[in-house]
C-alpha cells in the first residue's frame, strides 16, 4: 500500500527511474503498456500510457487523456483517499506520456461480488467519482489490494464540463454524505484554490476546471450522492 512515508520515494522513481516497456495490456481500447522502473538495483512494475497511442474520442480532445489521468491523481490525492496509485506524467520510449505504479490486487477476491458491497475504500471511490466525472468506472478499474485498501484505475475520461457520469458503483445513490465526506469536499475546495488547481487547470481546459469547482460546491450544499443522469447512460459499456 502507498503511505505518506514513501509515497514521494515511489513518485520520484517513477519520475527519475529507467522506464523499459516489458509488455502491452490487450484488452485496452488505447495503448497500454505494461513496464519496469528500475532506480540503481531496485526494480518494480508500472503501467505506461504514449499519448501516441491514444485513439480519438467524439466528446474529448485529442491527446489529453494522459493529462486526466494526471489530474485525477491529483484530486485523490488532495482529497485524501489515497484511491489513486502514484501517476505522473512523464518521457518513456514511445514518447511522452502517463506512468502509473503497478498495483498488485488481491487475486482471491471476485471483483464481480466486490463492486456490489457497501465498503468504505467502494464508497470513496464513488465519490471521488462523482468530483472528477468519471464516465467509465468499470468494475474491471477496481483494484482490492491483499491488506484491504481498494484502488481504481483508468481515470482518461474524466473532467468532461457536461454530466457524463458512468459507473457501476450506484449503491449509495441519493445517500446522505457522512459528515467527514462534506469535510473531504471542503479540503478540495480549498485545494483547488491553491497550487494543486493552477497545476489541474494546466491540465483540462478551464471551462472543465471551472465545471469541476461546480459539482464540487454542489455535492457540498447538496449532500447526498446524485442520481444518474436521465440523458446520459448510468452504466458503462461493458460493464466490466
Amino acid at each position: 500500500m502507498v503511505t505518506d512515508d514513501n509515497r514521494d520515494e515511489i513518485l520520484a522513481a517513477l519520475d527519475y527511474g529507467d522506464l523499459k516497456v516489458t509488455g502491452r495490456l490487450v484488452d485496452a481500447s488505447n495503448a497500454t503498456l505494461f513496464g519496469e522502473i528500475t532506480v540503481g538495483e531496485n526494480s518494480f512494475n508500472c503501467i505506461y500510457k504514449p499519448v501516441t497511442g491514444e485513439r480519438p474520442l467524439w466528446d474529448f480532445p485529442d491527446g489529453t487523456l494522459a493529462n486526466r489521468e494526471y489530474a485525477a491523481y491529483l484530486i485523490s490525492e488532495a482529497m485524501q483517499l489515497n484511491c489513486v496509485p502514484p501517476t505522473l506524467l512523464r518521457e518513456g520510449p514511445f514518447g511522452f506520456g502517463m506512468v502509473q505504479l503497478w498495483i498488485d490486487i488481491d487475486e482471491e477476491i471476485d471483483l464481480a461480488e466486490l463492486y456490489r458491497k457497501d465498503l468504505p475504500g467502494l464508497r470513496n471511490l464513488a465519490l471521488f467519482d462523482v468530483v472528477i466525472n468519471n464516465t467509465d468506472r468499470k468494475i474491471g478499474h477496481l483494484l482490492p489490494t491483499v491488506d484491504g485498501h481498494i484502488y481504481g484505475c483508468d481515470h482518461g475520461v474524466t473532467f468532461h464540463s457536461e454530466d457524463k457520469l458512468r459507473t457501476v458503483l450506484w449503491q449509495w445513490e441519493q445517500f446522505s454524505l457522512l459528515d467527514s465526506e462534506i469535510k473531504t469536499l471542503q479540503i478540495l475546495e480549498t485545494e483547488l484554490s491553491s497550487q494543486t488547481g493552477v497545476l489541474i487547470q494546466q491540465l483540462i481546459t478551464q471551462e472543465e476546471f471551472d465545471a469541476l469547482k461546480v459539482r464540487v460546491q454542489r455535492l457540498r450544499e447538496a449532500k447526498v450522492f446524485p442520481s444518474p443522469s436521465p440523458d446520459w447512460p448510468a452504466v458503462p459499456w461493458p460493464p466490466f
